[in-house]
């Protein structure tokens, strides 16, 4: 594909903020951008000029759609798989299909690093509460039942301690078709970024440590220090393997756990990532303007540090009340996504702290 120039539009499946920021970053390149989303609006109303609602299974709704834009990405990953197809059959669509269908199901996703020499924790499918009793049999029972499908920050999952808590766990994800993952000891989270491009070059942004709270990710600081820095290396190869299998265009990425035996694969996000929000201030180019140029077929921009250290925060819930604050500290860049209501556990925005 040739490259798509300045002036073109777009399509972005899905209107958060990560719509958000990448519409913002594709402006500040020359381009206009389109959303398409089931709601009525959402933070990346704001910024791009035009919204289409309409349902992911609405064809003759994702058709007119996608005659009005010249190439079409996501910004996440619960978007099925056929409307995907049904986009890329009508014109370019990147990232691929195939990586959102991987990305969308955790066994085939476990399956599909383990198949490429990638280190995962280990998981059984389960289909029924017989398989998951098996399943603690081959593993043990400290272990984390996750819904193959549809969660995210810490949803979809629960954690067992003893063979006892097989119903109660079985029940708590619904009776849907799940994976048991052995527990990993583990020293710290980090993710590995990148940007691929049509022509197979790739760029790596800095790993991030990443700090969870109750599922939901609370921090990200790069350097990530020592013990990122000794499995980094691994990390970003297996990551590279991931890229290329896939054919992969735009950024992506993924989280591993640093482990005494090396990084273990946790998941996979075929899209830019919470983790990566310090690239805006705290690299030479974001990951929301790498993944522009990226499906624009454009050259990538350097993803080296801007400053000696940033630490991402993400502002949840009623965090986000405390702008007058953050913003009282020079060296805080302050995000906010217009979401209109504060909930426990919804991300209202992010502050982004350099030390230059």
């Amino acid at each position: 594909m040739s490259s798509i120039a300045p002036g073109a539009t777009i399509g972005i499946l899905g209107g958060g903020q990560l719509g958000r920021m990448i519409a913002v970053a594709a402006a500040q390149l020359g381009y206009r951008t389109h959303i398409y989303a089931p709601e009525t609006s959402g933070p990346a109303a704001d910024v791009s000029p035009r919204w289409t609602r309409g349902a992911y299974t609405d064809s003759e709704a994702l058709a007119g759609f996608a005659g009005t834009v010249d190439l079409i990405t996501y910004e996440f990953e619960n978007i099925p798989e056929a409307t995907v197809d049904q986009l890329a059959a009508l014109g370019h669509v990147r990232p691929n299909a195939r990586a959102l269908g991987i990305a969308q199901d955790r066994l085939t996703e476990k399956r599909f690093v383990a198949d490429l020499g990638g280190r995962t924790a280990p998981f059984e499918p389960v289909a029924s509460l017989d398989d998951l009793e098996e399943a603690i049999e081959r593993i043990g029972s400290e272990a984390i039942l996750k819904t193959n499908r549809f969660g995210y920050d810490g949803k979809g999952q629960a954690r067992l301690s003893d063979p006892g808590d097989a119903v109660g766990a079985w029940n708590l994800v619904g009776r849907q078709p799940s994976i048991l993952e052995g527990f990993v000891r583990f020293g710290s989270e980090f993710s590995v970024i990148l940007a691929r491009g049509a022509d197979g070059e790739v760029r790596f942004w800095d790993s991030p440590l990443n700090v969870h709270e109750q599922g939901i990710l609370a921090t990200s600081t790069v350097p990530g220090g020592d013990s990122v820095a000794a499995q980094v290396d691994e990390a970003r190869a297996l990551a590279r393997k991931v890229a290329d299998a896939l054919d992969y265009v735009g950024v992506l990425t993924l989280e591993f756990f640093a482990s005494a035996d090396g990084p273990v694969f946790n998941e996979m996000a075929p899209r830019v990532h919470n983790s990566g929000h310090w690239t805006i201030e705290g690299s030479v180019t974001s990951q929301f303007e790498n993944h522009v140029r990226a499906i624009c077929g454009l050259p990538l921009g350097d993803t080296a540090l801007a400053a000696r250290q940033a630490v991402m925060r993400n502002l949840i819930g009623h965090d986000a009340d405390e702008w007058e604050a953050i913003l009282a500290d020079p060296a805080n860049h302050l995000h906010l996504y217009g979401k209109r209501e504060a909930r426990p556990g919804r991300k209202m925005g992010h502050v982004t702290r350099l030390t230059l």
